[in-house]
C-alpha cells in the first residue's frame, strides 16, 4: 500500500480530486487528438456489443457441435461477457447514444439478456448513480448487495456468485441497506419508499428470477442425483427428467457457468477494491483502492481489468472503459502521487474498512 506523498500533503481530498481529473481528462483528450477514430463514442460501443454476443453465440454453438470442451466454452464466454457488463455501466452513464435513448435501451436490454444474472439495467442505472454519490456508506445498496463490508468466510464466498444467495444469507443486512438507501433519497417520503420498494421487486423481473429458477434447479438436481447413492436412495428418472436435465447441463455450459465465473471474479474484485464503513460520503478520494496485484489477475481477467482502472472512473466517470484501459499508465501514476491506495490487501481482513476493524459476524446467518 502506497503512503502519500509529502509534497502533496497540504493539498486537500478535494484539490487533489480536481489535480487526478484534470490529468486524466487531459489524457483522454490527447489520446483522441491520435487517434481520431476513438471520437466515433457511439459506433464502438455498438460494435463492441455485437462483437461480444456473437462472440457467446459463437462459443456456445461450437460446445453443442462438439468442437470445444466444456472446459474452453465456460471462460471464453465469460471473457466475451465480461465486455458486456463493461458496455453496460457506459450505457448506464449515457456514453453511448446519448441522443438517441431508444438505442440506448435496446443495448441495455440485449446486455441484460446475455447476463440475465444481473440485476435489471433500468433498475441499477438509479442505484448506481446513488453509488457514485454514496460509495462505502450505508446506503450504497449496489455494492452491499455485492457482499462489500461483510467479513470473510464461507458466507461471503457462497454469496459472491450468486445474487439471490446475497440477500437470502443475510437478510436483515439487506433489509437495513434498503432502508437506508430510502432514507436517503430527496424528499424521502412514504410514497417515494413505496414507490422505490416496487422498484426493488423488479430488480430481477423477469430474466434474473428465471435464471436463477433454472440454476437453482440445475444445482439443487445434481446434489440430490450425487448424494442419493451415498444415502442408499436410488433415483431413477423419468425419459422426461433426463431430456430436461440433459437440457439445463448444456444450458449451464454455454451459459449459467459463464455467469457463475464472471459475476464471482467481478464481484470478488469490485467488493473488495471499494472501501466501505468509515468512508466520508462524496468524498472520492476515499472511495477506492487500485486492485492490480500480480495475483488478482485472475480475477481481472473476467471483469475486463476492472481492479486496475475502476478506480480511475470513479474520479472521471464520463469516458468508457477502453479509454480508461488506454490512458492507464498515465493515471494510475497521478493517482498514487495523490494518495489513491494501491493493493491495500489488509482491507481483505478489515471486511473493505479503509482503517478500522470491522464488527464480528456469523458465519451464514444473519
Amino acid at each position: 500500500m502506497n503512503t502519500p506523498n509529502a509534497s502533496t500533503a497540504p493539498l486537500s481530498d478535494e484539490q487533489k480530486t480536481e489535480h487526478i481529473k484534470r490529468v486524466v481528462l487531459q489524457a483522454g483528450a490527447d489520446l483522441r487528438a491520435r487517434h481520431p477514430w476513438l471520437m466515433h463514442q457511439d459506433a464502438i460501443g455498438a460494435g463492441i456489443m455485437a462483437f461480444a454476443l456473437l462472440g457467446m453465440i459463437a462459443s456456445g454453438v461450437l460446445y453443442v457441435q462438439g468442437h470445444i470442451a466444456w472446459w474452453v466454452c465456460v471462460p471464453v464466454t465469460a471473457l466475451f461477457a465480461s465486455l458486456i457488463h463493461e458496455l453496460e455501466h457506459d450505457l448506464i452513464h449515457l456514453m453511448y447514444f446519448r441522443k438517441t435513448p431508444w438505442a440506448n435501451n435496446l443495448m441495455l436490454g440485449l446486455g441484460w439478456l446475455a447476463r440475465a444474472s444481473t440485476v435489471s439495467p433500468f433498475v441499477r442505472r438509479k442505484l448506481h448513480m446513488h453509488h457514485h454519490k454514496y460509495s462505502g456508506t450505508e446506503s450504497d445498496l449496489e455494492e452491499r448487495g455485492i457482499t462489500n463490508g461483510e467479513r470473510w468466510g464461507l458466507r461471503r464466498l457462497l454469496m459472491l456468485g450468486d445474487n439471490m444467495l446475497a440477500v437470502y444469507l443475510r437478510p436483515k443486512t439487506m433489509v437495513k441497506a434498503t432502508r437506508a438507501y430510502v432514507r436517503s433519497q430527496n424528499p424521502p417520503t412514504k410514497a417515494a419508499a413505496k414507490a422505490m420498494g416496487k422498484e426493488q421487486l423488479r430488480a430481477y423481473f423477469p430474466l434474473g428470477n428465471i435464471y436463477y429458477l433454472l440454476f437453482h434447479s440445475w444445482v439443487v438436481s445434481h446434489a440430490v442425483l450425487l448424494l442419493a447413492p451415498l444415502l442408499g436412495f436410488d433415483i431413477r428418472l423419468s425419459g422426461a427428467l433426463q431430456s430436461a436435465l440433459a437440457g439445463l447441463d448444456v444450458f449451464a455450459v454455454v451459459y449459467m457457468l459463464p455467469s457463475l465465473l464472471r459475476t464471482f471474479c467481478l464481484h470478488f474484485v469490485s467488493s473488495n477494491m471499494h472501501y466501505y464503513g468509515d468512508v466520508e460520503a462524496k468524498n472520492v478520494m476515499q472511495q477506492c483502492q487500485v486492485l492490480n496485484v500480480w495475483w488478482m489477475a485472475p480475477f481481472n481477467l473476467f471483469c475486463f481489468n476492472f481492479g486496475s482502472t475502476h478506480a480511475i472512473h470513479h474520479f472521471v466517470v464520463k469516458e468508457p472503459f477502453y479509454i480508461r484501459q488506454l490512458t492507464a499508465h498515465i493515471a494510475h501514476p497521478v493517482m498514487r502521487e495523490m494518495g489513491v491506495r494501491f493493493n491495500d490487501i489488509g482491507s481483505f481482513s478489515r471486511a473493505n474498512r479503509r482503517t478500522q476493524k470491522a464488527p464480528a459476524a456469523p458465519l451464514l446467518a444473519n
